[in-house]
Protein backbone atom coordinates (compact mmCIF):
# COMPACT_ATOMS: atom_id res chain seq x y z
CA UNK A 1 0.00 0.00 0.00
CA UNK A 2 1.90 2.89 -1.21
CA UNK A 3 1.28 7.01 0.82
CA UNK A 4 -1.98 7.81 -1.36
CA UNK A 5 -3.59 4.41 -0.44
CA UNK A 6 -3.24 5.03 3.22
CA UNK A 7 -4.57 8.50 3.40
CA UNK A 8 -7.58 7.25 0.98
CA UNK A 9 -8.22 4.71 3.38
CA UNK A 10 -8.80 7.09 6.45
CA UNK A 11 -11.49 8.87 4.47
CA UNK A 12 -15.43 7.40 4.77
CA UNK A 13 -16.30 6.57 1.10
CA UNK A 14 -19.09 8.60 0.59
CA UNK A 15 -16.19 11.65 0.99
CA UNK A 16 -15.47 9.73 -2.41
CA UNK A 17 -18.13 11.35 -4.36
CA UNK A 18 -17.24 14.77 -6.04
CA UNK A 19 -20.50 16.78 -5.72
CA UNK A 20 -19.65 15.83 -1.65
CA UNK A 21 -16.04 17.56 -1.67
CA UNK A 22 -17.33 20.54 -3.51
CA UNK A 23 -19.49 21.38 -1.06
CA UNK A 24 -17.22 20.39 1.64
CA UNK A 25 -14.94 23.05 -0.09
CA UNK A 26 -17.27 25.60 -0.14
CA UNK A 27 -18.14 25.30 3.29
CA UNK A 28 -14.67 25.80 4.84
CA UNK A 29 -14.25 28.75 2.30
CA UNK A 30 -17.47 30.19 3.50
CA UNK A 31 -16.40 29.74 7.22
CA UNK A 32 -12.71 31.04 6.53
CA UNK A 33 -14.34 34.29 4.79
CA UNK A 34 -16.78 34.85 7.94
CA UNK A 35 -13.42 34.30 10.18
CA UNK A 36 -11.50 36.72 8.40
CA UNK A 37 -14.51 39.58 7.99
CA UNK A 38 -14.61 38.97 12.19
CA UNK A 39 -11.24 39.59 12.04
CA UNK A 40 -10.81 42.57 9.91
CA UNK A 41 -13.47 44.12 11.12
CA UNK A 42 -13.20 47.52 13.69
CA UNK A 43 -14.67 47.33 16.60
CA UNK A 44 -16.31 50.70 17.80
CA UNK A 45 -14.79 52.83 19.66
CA UNK A 46 -15.19 52.58 23.53
CA UNK A 47 -16.31 56.46 24.86
CA UNK A 48 -16.40 57.65 28.67
CA UNK A 49 -19.76 58.24 29.89
CA UNK A 50 -21.03 61.52 30.53
CA UNK A 51 -17.70 63.02 28.99
CA UNK A 52 -17.21 65.54 26.00
CA UNK A 53 -13.79 66.64 24.12
CA UNK A 54 -13.90 70.51 23.10
CA UNK A 55 -11.25 72.17 21.03
CA UNK A 56 -9.42 75.44 22.01
CA UNK A 57 -7.41 77.74 20.48
CA UNK A 58 -5.05 79.84 22.59
CA UNK A 59 -3.64 83.43 21.76
CA UNK A 60 -1.13 83.33 24.28
CA UNK A 61 0.52 80.15 23.34
CA UNK A 62 -0.01 79.73 19.78
CA UNK A 63 -1.48 76.41 20.25
CA UNK A 64 -4.60 74.29 20.25
CA UNK A 65 -5.84 72.07 23.17
CA UNK A 66 -8.40 69.90 23.47
CA UNK A 67 -10.18 69.62 27.63
CA UNK A 68 -12.00 66.51 28.28
CA UNK A 69 -14.94 67.20 29.98
CA UNK A 70 -16.89 64.47 32.56
CA UNK A 71 -20.16 65.77 33.98
CA UNK A 72 -21.38 64.26 37.48
CA UNK A 73 -24.27 62.28 37.59
CA UNK A 74 -26.59 64.95 38.70
CA UNK A 75 -25.96 67.59 36.41
CA UNK A 76 -29.09 67.81 34.94
CA UNK A 77 -30.50 69.76 38.38
CA UNK A 78 -30.01 73.03 37.14
CA UNK A 79 -30.49 74.36 40.63
CA UNK A 80 -26.91 73.43 41.28
CA UNK A 81 -22.84 74.44 40.47
CA UNK A 82 -20.04 71.91 40.65
CA UNK A 83 -16.70 72.30 41.74
CA UNK A 84 -14.09 71.39 39.03
CA UNK A 85 -10.99 69.66 39.04
CA UNK A 86 -8.58 70.63 36.19
CA UNK A 87 -6.31 67.62 35.09
CA UNK A 88 -3.36 67.93 33.44
CA UNK A 89 -1.77 65.10 30.53
CA UNK A 90 -5.38 64.70 30.24
CA UNK A 91 -4.20 62.15 27.22
CA UNK A 92 -3.21 59.50 29.73
CA UNK A 93 -4.80 60.34 32.90
CA UNK A 94 -8.45 61.48 31.96
CA UNK A 95 -9.63 58.08 32.41
CA UNK A 96 -7.75 56.89 35.65
CA UNK A 97 -8.87 59.93 36.94
CA UNK A 98 -12.71 60.05 36.03
CA UNK A 99 -12.70 56.65 37.21
CA UNK A 100 -11.40 57.07 40.52
CA UNK A 101 -14.03 60.46 41.01
CA UNK A 102 -16.52 57.73 40.44
CA UNK A 103 -15.59 55.62 43.27
CA UNK A 104 -14.85 58.66 45.57
CA UNK A 105 -18.32 59.54 44.71
CA UNK A 106 -19.74 56.62 45.80
CA UNK A 107 -18.08 56.00 48.83
CA UNK A 108 -19.40 59.77 49.65
CA UNK A 109 -16.03 61.41 50.37
CA UNK A 110 -16.45 64.06 47.44
CA UNK A 111 -19.32 65.91 45.94
CA UNK A 112 -20.73 66.02 42.45
CA UNK A 113 -17.81 67.29 40.71
CA UNK A 114 -17.06 68.25 37.24
CA UNK A 115 -13.25 66.64 35.85
CA UNK A 116 -11.61 68.70 33.41
CA UNK A 117 -8.53 67.24 31.36
CA UNK A 118 -6.66 69.28 29.18
CA UNK A 119 -4.15 68.00 26.75
CA UNK A 120 -2.66 68.92 23.12
CA UNK A 121 -4.31 69.08 20.23
CA UNK A 122 -3.62 69.56 16.41
CA UNK A 123 -2.70 66.45 14.21
CA UNK A 124 -0.76 63.39 15.26
CA UNK A 125 0.47 65.91 18.83
CA UNK A 126 3.91 65.02 20.47
CA UNK A 127 2.73 64.41 24.16
CA UNK A 128 6.08 64.26 25.24
CA UNK A 129 7.15 67.19 23.39
CA UNK A 130 4.84 69.37 23.98
CA UNK A 131 4.35 68.42 27.78
CA UNK A 132 8.01 68.94 28.52
CA UNK A 133 7.73 72.34 27.15
CA UNK A 134 4.55 73.99 28.50
CA UNK A 135 4.70 72.15 31.70
CA UNK A 136 8.67 73.19 32.88
CA UNK A 137 8.72 76.50 34.11
CA UNK A 138 12.34 77.41 33.21
CA UNK A 139 14.41 76.33 29.90
CA UNK A 140 17.07 74.39 31.18
CA UNK A 141 18.97 76.34 28.62
CA UNK A 142 16.84 74.98 25.77
CA UNK A 143 14.24 77.79 25.07
CA UNK A 144 12.89 75.83 22.29
CA UNK A 145 11.90 72.88 24.46
CA UNK A 146 11.18 73.71 27.66
CA UNK A 147 9.88 77.01 30.26
CA UNK A 148 6.57 77.84 28.76
CA UNK A 149 4.80 77.40 31.85
CA UNK A 150 4.13 80.68 32.79
CA UNK A 151 2.66 81.64 29.20
CA UNK A 152 0.63 77.80 29.67
CA UNK A 153 -0.36 78.74 33.26
CA UNK A 154 -1.72 82.10 31.62
CA UNK A 155 -3.92 80.14 29.46
CA UNK A 156 -5.44 78.11 32.05
CA UNK A 157 -6.35 81.30 33.86
CA UNK A 158 -7.19 83.56 31.07
CA UNK A 159 -8.67 81.31 28.17
CA UNK A 160 -9.65 77.69 29.70
CA UNK A 161 -11.33 78.24 33.09
CA UNK A 162 -13.30 81.59 31.41
CA UNK A 163 -13.97 78.82 28.55
CA UNK A 164 -15.43 76.15 30.97
CA UNK A 165 -17.26 78.74 33.34
CA UNK A 166 -19.01 79.60 29.85
CA UNK A 167 -19.98 76.42 29.36
CA UNK A 168 -21.00 74.92 32.41
CA UNK A 169 -22.51 75.03 35.65
CA UNK A 170 -19.34 75.56 37.31
CA UNK A 171 -18.83 76.50 41.64
CA UNK A 172 -15.99 79.40 40.71
CA UNK A 173 -14.53 79.54 44.07
CA UNK A 174 -14.31 76.20 44.04
CA UNK A 175 -11.36 74.48 41.89
CA UNK A 176 -8.90 71.62 41.51
CA UNK A 177 -5.21 71.66 39.71
CA UNK A 178 -4.01 68.07 39.41
CA UNK A 179 -0.57 66.63 37.95
CA UNK A 180 2.35 63.89 37.65
CA UNK A 181 5.38 64.15 37.10
CA UNK A 182 6.56 67.26 35.16
CA UNK A 183 2.53 68.07 35.68
CA UNK A 184 3.33 67.68 39.61
CA UNK A 185 5.58 69.91 38.93
CA UNK A 186 3.58 72.62 36.99
CA UNK A 187 0.86 72.08 39.82
CA UNK A 188 3.74 73.46 42.38
CA UNK A 189 4.83 76.15 40.08
CA UNK A 190 1.06 77.28 40.23
CA UNK A 191 0.31 77.29 43.90
CA UNK A 192 3.36 78.85 44.00
CA UNK A 193 2.60 82.02 41.20
CA UNK A 194 -1.05 82.03 41.47
CA UNK A 195 -2.42 80.65 44.47
CA UNK A 196 -5.42 82.18 44.19
CA UNK A 197 -6.54 80.66 41.68
CA UNK A 198 -7.55 77.13 42.65
CA UNK A 199 -8.32 75.74 46.50
CA UNK A 200 -6.62 72.58 45.97
CA UNK A 201 -3.00 71.77 44.58
CA UNK A 202 -2.49 67.60 43.50
CA UNK A 203 1.18 67.07 42.69
CA UNK A 204 2.30 63.54 42.13
CA UNK A 205 5.41 62.48 41.92
CA UNK A 206 6.62 66.25 41.17
CA UNK A 207 9.49 66.85 39.01
CA UNK A 208 10.96 68.79 41.63
CA UNK A 209 14.90 68.87 40.49
CA UNK A 210 14.30 70.73 36.99
CA UNK A 211 16.88 72.81 36.37
CA UNK A 212 18.79 72.87 39.24
CA UNK A 213 16.26 72.98 41.24
CA UNK A 214 14.84 76.11 40.17
CA UNK A 215 11.27 75.57 41.68
CA UNK A 216 13.17 76.52 45.20
CA UNK A 217 12.94 80.19 43.77
CA UNK A 218 9.20 80.74 42.64
CA UNK A 219 8.85 78.90 46.39
CA UNK A 220 10.60 81.97 48.10
CA UNK A 221 8.54 84.26 46.57
CA UNK A 222 5.43 82.09 47.62
CA UNK A 223 6.76 82.37 51.56
CA UNK A 224 6.22 86.03 51.61
CA UNK A 225 2.28 86.00 50.63
CA UNK A 226 -0.72 86.04 52.37
CA UNK A 227 -3.49 83.91 50.84
CA UNK A 228 -7.03 85.16 50.01
CA UNK A 229 -8.83 81.74 51.06
CA UNK A 230 -7.84 78.36 52.40
CA UNK A 231 -5.87 76.14 50.01
CA UNK A 232 -5.18 71.78 50.95
CA UNK A 233 -2.05 70.73 49.06
CA UNK A 234 -1.25 66.91 48.52
CA UNK A 235 2.16 65.56 46.94
CA UNK A 236 2.64 61.97 46.99
CA UNK A 237 5.72 59.91 45.73
CA UNK A 238 6.95 56.38 44.62
CA UNK A 239 8.95 54.27 46.96
CA UNK A 240 11.38 53.50 44.68
CA UNK A 241 11.85 57.07 43.44
CA UNK A 242 14.10 60.11 45.28
CA UNK A 243 12.25 60.25 48.38
CA UNK A 244 15.05 61.92 50.45
CA UNK A 245 14.55 65.05 48.01
CA UNK A 246 10.57 64.98 47.99
CA UNK A 247 10.75 64.94 52.08
CA UNK A 248 12.95 68.05 51.89
CA UNK A 249 10.76 69.67 49.15
CA UNK A 250 7.55 68.92 51.82
CA UNK A 251 9.96 70.56 54.54
CA UNK A 252 10.69 73.30 52.93
CA UNK A 253 6.97 74.07 52.01
CA UNK A 254 6.12 73.63 55.60
CA UNK A 255 8.62 75.90 56.98
CA UNK A 256 7.15 78.98 54.74
CA UNK A 257 4.80 78.83 57.74
CA UNK A 258 1.90 79.92 55.23
CA UNK A 259 -1.59 80.77 57.30
CA UNK A 260 -4.13 78.50 55.62
CA UNK A 261 -2.13 76.34 53.97
CA UNK A 262 -2.27 72.69 54.91
CA UNK A 263 0.27 70.28 53.07
CA UNK A 264 -0.55 66.36 53.42
CA UNK A 265 2.11 63.99 51.78
CA UNK A 266 2.38 60.17 51.03
CA UNK A 267 5.03 58.16 50.12
CA UNK A 268 3.16 55.11 48.19
CA UNK A 269 4.98 51.69 48.90
CA UNK A 270 6.42 49.27 46.20
CA UNK A 271 6.00 51.88 43.85
CA UNK A 272 7.91 53.90 41.17
CA UNK A 273 7.44 56.69 39.03
CA UNK A 274 4.59 56.18 37.09
CA UNK A 275 2.99 53.54 39.65
CA UNK A 276 2.48 56.29 41.82
CA UNK A 277 -0.81 57.47 40.29
CA UNK A 278 -3.60 55.18 40.85
CA UNK A 279 -3.03 55.28 44.79
CA UNK A 280 -1.81 58.86 44.83
CA UNK A 281 -4.93 60.30 43.04
CA UNK A 282 -7.05 58.15 44.91
CA UNK A 283 -5.95 59.55 48.37
CA UNK A 284 -5.27 63.25 47.20
CA UNK A 285 -8.64 63.69 45.72
CA UNK A 286 -10.05 62.01 49.50
CA UNK A 287 -7.83 64.48 51.21
CA UNK A 288 -8.49 66.85 49.01
CA UNK A 289 -12.35 67.04 49.64
CA UNK A 290 -12.24 65.96 52.96
CA UNK A 291 -15.37 66.95 55.27
CA UNK A 292 -15.86 68.84 58.35
CA UNK A 293 -16.87 66.88 61.33
CA UNK A 294 -18.26 69.76 63.79
CA UNK A 295 -19.01 69.66 67.37
CA UNK A 296 -22.58 70.56 67.56
CA UNK A 297 -23.93 71.50 70.88
CA UNK A 298 -26.04 68.60 72.47
CA UNK A 299 -29.35 70.20 72.44
CA UNK A 300 -29.41 70.88 69.12
CA UNK A 301 -29.01 67.40 68.78
CA UNK A 302 -31.42 65.99 71.05
CA UNK A 303 -34.26 67.48 68.41
CA UNK A 304 -33.42 65.14 66.16
CA UNK A 305 -33.08 61.99 68.08
CA UNK A 306 -36.50 59.81 67.43
CA UNK A 307 -38.14 57.51 65.18
CA UNK A 308 -37.88 58.16 61.78
CA UNK A 309 -39.78 56.21 58.85
CA UNK A 310 -37.92 54.76 56.18
CA UNK A 311 -39.92 52.62 54.16
CA UNK A 312 -43.15 50.81 54.64
CA UNK A 313 -43.70 49.16 58.16
CA UNK A 314 -40.10 50.18 58.47
CA UNK A 315 -38.19 52.34 60.84
CA UNK A 316 -35.31 53.54 61.72
CA UNK A 317 -33.99 55.29 65.30
CA UNK A 318 -31.34 58.22 65.95
CA UNK A 319 -29.95 58.31 69.16
CA UNK A 320 -26.99 60.66 71.13
CA UNK A 321 -23.92 58.50 72.22
CA UNK A 322 -20.93 60.75 73.71
CA UNK A 323 -22.61 63.50 72.43
CA UNK A 324 -22.68 62.36 68.81
CA UNK A 325 -26.09 61.28 66.82
CA UNK A 326 -26.63 57.61 65.47
CA UNK A 327 -28.42 55.58 63.86
CA UNK A 328 -30.39 52.31 64.41
CA UNK A 329 -31.53 50.45 60.96
CA UNK A 330 -33.08 46.95 61.61
CA UNK A 331 -30.36 44.16 60.46
CA UNK A 332 -27.92 47.05 59.74
CA UNK A 333 -24.76 47.99 61.54
CA UNK A 334 -24.85 51.27 64.00
CA UNK A 335 -23.67 54.03 61.94
CA UNK A 336 -22.23 56.72 63.17
CA UNK A 337 -23.49 60.29 61.45
CA UNK A 338 -21.46 63.34 61.14
CA UNK A 339 -22.22 66.72 61.26
CA UNK A 340 -21.07 69.64 58.88
CA UNK A 341 -23.32 71.74 60.21
CA UNK A 342 -26.09 72.27 62.64
CA UNK A 343 -28.47 70.90 60.03
CA UNK A 344 -26.43 68.97 57.87
CA UNK A 345 -25.16 65.38 58.59
CA UNK A 346 -22.89 61.93 56.81
CA UNK A 347 -21.85 59.08 57.60
CA UNK A 348 -18.55 58.06 56.28
CA UNK A 349 -17.96 55.52 53.73
CA UNK A 350 -20.83 55.54 51.94
CA UNK A 351 -23.22 58.28 50.29
CA UNK A 352 -25.60 59.00 52.79
CA UNK A 353 -26.31 62.99 53.25
CA UNK A 354 -29.49 63.99 55.51
CA UNK A 355 -30.49 67.45 55.88
CA UNK A 356 -33.21 67.95 58.71
CA UNK A 357 -36.08 70.10 58.41
CA UNK A 358 -38.50 71.96 60.77
CA UNK A 359 -41.97 73.38 60.38
CA UNK A 360 -42.77 76.65 61.31
CA UNK A 361 -42.77 75.92 65.04
CA UNK A 362 -39.41 74.78 65.38
CA UNK A 363 -40.34 70.97 65.29
CA UNK A 364 -37.86 68.68 63.61
CA UNK A 365 -40.55 66.94 60.88
CA UNK A 366 -37.78 65.09 59.53
CA UNK A 367 -34.84 64.70 56.89
CA UNK A 368 -34.08 65.04 53.39
CA UNK A 369 -31.65 62.43 52.09
CA UNK A 370 -29.80 61.92 49.44
CA UNK A 371 -28.32 58.68 48.34
CA UNK A 372 -26.81 57.52 44.87
CA UNK A 373 -29.87 56.57 43.53
CA UNK A 374 -31.49 59.83 44.47
CA UNK A 375 -33.23 62.11 47.09
CA UNK A 376 -36.03 61.04 49.43
CA UNK A 377 -37.62 62.64 52.37
CA UNK A 378 -37.64 61.06 55.45
CA UNK A 379 -40.94 61.41 57.84
CA UNK A 380 -40.07 61.84 61.46
CA UNK A 381 -43.03 59.29 63.58
CA UNK A 382 -42.02 60.13 66.77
Amino acid sequence: MNASQKISGNIPSWAHTPVVLIVLLVGFSLVGNAQNKDVSAVPPQFEIAGSQALKINSSITGQEYVLHVNLPQHYSDTSKTFPVVYLLDSQWDFPLVTAIYGDQYYDGFMPSTIIVGITWGGENPNYDKRRAFDLTPTDNGQPTQFGNAEKYLSFIKREAIPFIDSKYRTNKNDRTLAGHSFGGLFTLYALFTEPDLFNRYIAGSPAWAWDKSSLYKYMEKFSKINLSHPIKVYAFMGEYEDVPGFEKLAASIRDCKIKGLELETQIVKGSGHAGTKPEGYNRGLQYSFKRLSLYIDRKILEQYVGEYEIGPQMKARLELEDNQLVGIVPGSPKMTIYAETEKDFYIKGSLLNIRFQKDKTGKVTGFQMERYGGESFINKVE
